[in-house]
């Protein structure tokens, strides 16, 4: 690990919460974040997300191991790890009353900032975030885009080395979530550095350099989006027969080609299926279903989503390994 070149640096991380369920909270966590990157922070509910982010910007004291975010001991140096991180929790930290450069001259005041500096900060955040026509509108009337925007800019008041967002679009609709990425593509091309935990799989494939998959507190896979979908992943073959009669069918032609699990959907007739050869895969489906005169509505190859990267590491990964994708 280079300190030098790394905003986050955790090894061997564990915290454990009395009481807790077998492999809850983090056992051996490690994780690199390069600076002026995003990395996303996968796993299903109770994997550690919520816990490592908690320990990284010192709210949470560490059982063991060690972590140093810009630069700076999360134990030793508590303080000045402070000085460098903005937090952005699942939960918007904003003032519902305030109007929204109100909220921005209140965390200025709040963060030493003058009154006319923090003015000018405000402006500064308000236009960056697209939010001067909303700039006297209170919190409590902002769509759920601009509230999470507005709460993005409030932890950029003093200009953070390291922004930790956990979950950053739970509950937008999609042009919510549009506009929150939009936000933190800015901020990356910018400088900061970016560490967000997330439950949508396309959220981070959208915004992460690399990406690292946690499991009951361990990271199990990490690597860019390519990488991963490259590597733990095979083809994709998804087929849509005419109608739901032909489902049985279907299954019954595509198993021999199948390297895995079927997937299917009965309301939109689809049956996906990891194969190998995608070749002859491709060949001879499409042989088959024309010797069982059965139509097919559509037939394609693709790769794999990181939705079902992440179901193959969290169903097939013992927990005492760690894969690394270079």
């Amino acid at each position: 690990m280079n300190s030098r070149t790394s905003a986050v640096l955790a090894s061997g991380v564990r915290k454990q919460y009395a009481g807790g369920a077998e492999g809850a909270g983090l056992n051996g966590f490690d994780l690199e974040v390069g600076a002026g990157t995003v990395c996303g922070l996968l796993g299903p509910n109770g994997a550690g997300k919520t816990t490592a982010i908690k320990i990284l910007a010192t709210l949470l004291a560490l059982d063991a191991g060690q972590a140093r975010v810009a630069g700076f001991n999360v134990v030793t140096e508590a303080a000045l790890v402070r000085q460098h991180i903005g937090l952005v929790g699942q939960y918007a930290a904003i003032d519902e009353i305030l109007t929204c450069r109100q909220n921005l001259m209140l965390f200025g005041r709040l963060n030493h900032l003058s009154g006319r500096n923090a003015r000018q900060r405000a402006d500064h955040l308000l236009e960056q975030f697209d939010l001067v026509a909303a700039a006297n509108t209170p919190a409590s009337k902002l769509s759920g885009g601009m509230r999470r925007r507005l709460d993005l800019a409030v932890s950029l008041i003093v200009s953070p080395q390291v922004l930790f967002v956990d979950e950053p679009t739970t509950g937008l609709d999609p042009a919510g979530r549009l506009e929150v990425w939009a936000a933190i593509r800015t901020l990356v091309r910018e400088g900061t550095t970016v560490l967000l935990t997330t439950q949508y799989l396309e959220e981070a494939d959208q915004l992460a350099d690399r990406i690292s998959m946690l499991k009951a507190g361990r990271v199990i896979a990490e690597g860019t989006p390519d990488d991963l979908k490259s590597t733990f992943g095979t083809n994709w073959l998804d087929i849509v027969v005419d109608g739901v009669a032909d489902i049985d069918a279907a299954k019954a032609i595509l198993q021999p080609f199948a390297a895995g699990e079927l997937h299917i959907d009965a309301e939109s007739r689809r049956i996906s299926i990891p194969v190998q050869d995608r070749i002859r895969a491709l060949t001879g489906v499409t042989t088959a279903f024309e010797d069982a005169q059965i139509a097919l509505e559509d037939l394609s190859l693709r790769r794999p989503t990181l939705d079902e990267v992440f179901l193959h590491l969290n169903s097939s990964v013992p927990t005492n390994r760690q894969p690394e994708v270079a």
